[in-house]
């Protein structure tokens, strides 16, 4: 009696791939929402996007930097001091010389303002040394900044925005803003009292952020930074203010190079122990340790419309081994909002939608 063979085992079943799906779909999802949310499309946190956004509120200028829109090109060298390399390895510190180009410029979003009735003037600077490691900066005349946070800034900047019916802020949103970010009163005094510089070259502009200077030894320290002009400080008076052209300090920057370099010494401030390092509107005390780590030099000047400084982002973020960023918020959110302003006013320049300048002519209507 012949018998039937037996069945083959039945192989196994493979594995459902569904819970791996499930998993990748859970994962792409988590990243959808983060990068929703970074970018300022769900929830209510301030974004760079948005913050920049609201600044373009106030007057959009294709193709111009979003905030301190006017300004003219620089170039020169550095020379550090012989202090300079004991305190922090950077290799700016121990070459001879580095170049520097630059900008200078002042407050405001309209590119074609009145230069002398700018109470803030600015100075930014990229520093390449010999090995191509970069050192921007990107200073002020103000001495600290007016509030401590990012959301400060930005309810500032809210409050600070004309009313339509009288050309002024209005007095209710400015109180209700004060009340909230009291430090600011120290910037509006401050605002309010420090004679007005005649010149960009006899201004002293300030780092206002904190970072920390790392030596060969290993040490390291918090400090921020100025740059002290070696020109004499001279107030412009408001009579003169109001009479100025409109190109007033460009013109004046030209003049003073054709009589040869401008000089700015570098002065570092070392932080104390308390010392806020995260906050910039809040001055460190006076008896702080100051260092001349070395000299820039400045000399000549061309049209930001034409020159090298036009397409730069003065991050000041960017910095070269021997300096480290603090944990100062505004200084993270000052690279990430110049990164979107870079890269719109780029994208509208590539698109040749610059505007003219007011003083133009129009071309003639065609019959």
């Amino acid at each position: 009696m012949s018998t039937l063979p037996p069945a083959p085992p039945t192989p196994p079943r493979p594995p459902s791939r569904w819970p791996a799906f499930v998993a990748i779909a859970a994962i792409v999802a988590v990243l959808a929402t983060a990068f929703a949310w970074a970018a300022g499309w769900i929830g209510t946190r301030l974004t760079a996007p948005r913050l920049v956004d609201d600044i373009e509120v106030g007057g959009l200028n294709p193709g111009f930097r979003r905030a301190h829109s006017k300004g003219v090109c620089v170039a020169g060298y550095f020379e550090p001091t012989a202090q300079a390399r004991a305190l922090s390895r950077a290799s700016v510190f121990s070459q001879p010389r580095t170049r520097v180009q630059g900008r200078m410029s002042i407050g405001g979003g309209d590119p074609h303002g009145a230069e002398a009735q700018a109470r803030v003037r600015s100075m930014a600077l990229v520093l390449t040394a010999d090995d191509g490691q970069e050192w921007r900066m990107a200073m002020n005349s103000f001495p600290f900044f007016a509030v401590s946070s990012l959301e400060g800034f930005h309810h500032q900047m809210l409050a600070s925005r004309p009313d339509p019916a009288t050309g002024k802020p209005d007095p209710e949103k400015m109180a209700a803003f004060l009340a909230e970010h009291p430090e600011a009163a120290r910037f509006q005094a401050w605002a309010k009292s420090a004679p007005w510089s005649s010149s960009w070259a006899n201004t002293t502009y300030n780092g206002i952020n904190a970072f920390r200077f790392e030596d060969a030894d290993g040490g390291s320290r918090f400090v921020r930074w100025s740059m002290e002009p070696q020109a004499p400080f001279e107030p412009l008076g408001e009579v003169e203010r109001q009479q100025a052209e409109p190109d007033y300090l460009a013109s004046d920057l030209e003049t003073r190079l054709q009589d040869g370099p401008l000089r700015w010494d570098m002065v570092v401030t070392e932080a104390g122990p308390g010392d806020p390092v995260a906050d910039p509107s809040q001055p460190w005390p006076e008896d702080r340790p100051r260092h001349v780590v070395g000299v820039v030099v400045l000399e000549n000047s061309q049209s930001q419309e034409t020159g090298p400084c036009r397409d730069v982002n003065y991050d000041p973020t960017i910095v070269p081994e021997g300096i480290a960023l603090s944990d100062d918020p505004i200084l993270a959110a000052r690279a990430a909002a110049y990164a979107v302003s870079f890269n719109r006013r780029e994208r509208e320049t590539a698109q040749g939608l610059t505007p003219p300048k007011p003083t133009d002519t129009a071309p003639e209507a065609q019959p």
